[in-house]
Parts: structure tokens; sequence; C-alpha cells
């Protein structure tokens, strides 16, 4: 039977981050994948962009991630030649009765430690974009977007180049502890076209949306201290013809998202979203991805509370992403959670639950938090 340092499962963007980290610090580390090529799923089904940390609650650790997570992206694609486009993002009040919202998102990023982050006037908004129509508006200098797919191959490089493998088509089927309770590690069963056993002293689930369902194939783990998983679907369409916008711009929130924003991709071109549809469902294989037009009602409605001049026809339905949440409908949105062997006593065992939006900004100080929870449990 193989013996490595490390397993990790999934091949997110966050997977990705956390076998990179783990393979950088000497670790013999496979990197399991049960699809056939790595961010396939909610990696390669959401906006791309590198948010600031403006919304989360202080202390909280997305916005310590995200706050965190946002610099370290943007040195790490500088430095690794890959795409970036720090357009800038407008949070709109459409009206005074919505400016109380606003100041209070202006606070939370300032006690987040957001930086370059300003109050503008309506008028001062407008005069960077005209087509806007706004009572006030924040302006986030370090909002941006990233080419995900080239993040993400350059990640899967660097954790190869490290010494790391990815094993495609190689689902968890069952990790069952071995040694005492202090030694820890993990008998690790994969599945595919030939199943394989490992023996790992380190196994982490990066699974995503199905953190939860991979967490229940682990042996000593009592359900109740596995989270149930909820899906909280986002569509996106895209605009016909050329955007008039230069900066990304979004509405006030709303619950389970941040709003029909406007995005931008690499290259300009805008797209709208994602909405909030709260999927009745029980388990990932049961997602329908499929767009349906008939959303674009709502779509033109909340889009002409800030562009009021956006003409009927100019949508079409594009994509759509499913958030990994961990909280039902109605709830207060959930933190991050990292379950190691503090909660759950299993030594060498690290559940990464709850790691929606801004998951893509918070990838590589995720994987930098992680190693120093790793390091603190030994």
């Amino acid at each position: 039977m193989e013996r490595v340092d490390c397993v990790v499962v999934g091949a997110g963007v966050i997977g990705l981050a956390v076998a990179r980290e783990m393979a950088l610090q000497g670790r013999n580390t496979i990197l399991l994948e049960r699809e056939g090529a790595f961010g396939t799923i909610s990696s390669a089904r959401n906006s791309e962009v590198i948010h600031a940390g403006i919304y989360y609650p202080k202390d909280s650790l997305k916005a310590k991630l995200c706050v965190r997570g946002n610099q370290l992206l943007y040195e790490y694609c500088r430095s690794h030649q890959v795409a970036t486009q720090a357009y800038g993002k407008l949070i709109v009040a459409n009206d005074p009765e919505q400016m109380d919202a606003l100041q209070a998102i202006f606070y939370q990023a300032k006690n987040n430690g957001v930086p370059k982050i300003k109050l503008l006037s309506g008028e001062r908004a407008k005069a960077l974009e005209s087509e806007l129509q706004c009572h006030a508006a924040l302006f986030s200098e370090s909002t941006g977007v990233v080419d995900s797919h080239g993040l993400m191959l350059s990640l899967l490089g660097g954790f190869e180049d490290a010494g790391g493998m990815v094993a495609y088509h190689s689902p968890l089927v069952s990790a069952t502890p071995i040694g005492s309770q202090a030694e820890g590690g993990f008998e690790v069963l994969v599945g595919g076209a030939q199943e394989m056993r490992l023996n790992t002293q380190l196994l982490i689930n990066c699974a995503g949306l199905s953190a939860p369902a991979v967490s229940a194939k682990i042996a000593g783990l009592t359900k109740t201290s596995i989270p149930r998983a909820y899906f909280a679907k986002g569509s996106y369409f895209s605009l016909v013809g050329k955007s008039p916008f230069q900066h990304l711009i979004y509405p006030i929130p709303e619950p389970g998202g941040l709003g029909v924003h406007l995005t931008l991709d690499m290259g300009g071109q805008a797209k709208f979203g994602p909405d909030v549809e709260w999927l009745d469902i029980e388990q990932e294989e049961q997602i329908d991805y499929t767009v349906s037009p008939a959303r674009s009602k709502a779509f033109y409605a909340a889009i002409r509370q800030y562009w009021p001049d956006l003409k009927e026809g100019s949508l079409q339905p594009d994509y759509s992403g499913v958030r990994a949440k961990i909280v039902p409908e109605n709830a207060s949105a959930g933190d991050f959670i990292f379950d190691g062997p503090s909660q759950h006593r299993l030594q060498g065992l690290f559940n990464l639950y709850g790691f929606e939006s801004p998951g893509l900004t918070s990838s590589l100080a995720i994987a930098e938090y992680l190693e120093e929870a790793i390091k603190s449990s030994l």
C-alpha cells in the first residue's frame, strides 16, 4: 500500500491552492479529483471577481481571508503571469432610503481593513459612469477580475513542480482512521477504473459543494458533526453588444447573495448576476445548471434600478453556478468552517465547509491559514 504525507480531495481553485501549499511545505501530496479535469464545477461557474472583503462581519474568517487573499492573489498573479484586471467596483444606493445600508457597508469595510475604498456622491459616481443612476456609491479600487482558469492552471503547475501528483476520475470512496488517535493517519480507498488504497498522515476535504457528502464517507465522524448542504443557484445573463460601463456595478446586497450585479470579463464584456434561487434538493447530483430565459424578467427589473436605459432584448442566458452553503434560506450568512482535530478529535483530518464566495479571492490565504492550523495541531 502506498504511503503519502497528504491527500487533498477536490481540485477546484481552493483544493489546488491547498495542495500546492502542502507540496511546497515538503509533503508528499496526492490531489484526488472525481472529474476528468481540474476546476470543472464551482470554480468554472463563478464571476471571476477578486473581492475586497467589504461585506463580511468583522473578525470573521471570510473578512480576514478575503482581505489577505486579495493582496496575495494580485501579488501571485503579477509574479506568475496570470491575467487580472483591477476594474474597481461601485456599490450603489439608488435612493436616499438606501443610504443607511450603504453607510453600514462602508463602516463594515473600514472595520475589515479594506484598502482604497471611499464614499462618492451620486454626481461623482455618474462622472465615472455616465449611464449609472444612483443617489450615492462606494468605490472599491481593489476589486477586479482574474482569469480563473489561468490561475488554476498556474496553481496546478506549481503543485506538480513541487512534486505533487493529481489523480483524475478518482473519487474518495472511504477513509478509515489508522493507528492511535495521537498518531493520526487514514487508510483511504480511492475509486475509479482501478481502485487504489493509500495511507496518509493528512486528509484534507476541499470538495466544495460535495464537502459534507465526502465527510460522510470518513469513518469516525458523527453524523451530527457534518453540516447539511444547502444549494443556492445563481444564474447569469450576458449583455448583447458592448458594455457602456468600465467598472463593476453592484446594488445593495440581498439575502443569500450580493444582488444582480454587473461584472466584466477580461475583455470587457458585461454579464449580470448571479441571482439567488434556493433549490429544493438533497444532493449535488440533482442540480440542473440550465438557465431559464424566464428569469430575465427579474434581471431587467433589478438592473434598471441602476441602469434605466437597459434595452429590452439586451440580455441572453449565459451560465449558472451553485453556492456551497451550509445554512438554509433566511438564515444569516455562514462563515468559512475549518473543521479540524480540535472539533472532531481525528488527528490529521481537516474538512472545509461553506467555502462559497469569496473562496476564489481567498484561495491563497485559505491555504496559508490551513498550513498554520496544521502546524498548531501537531
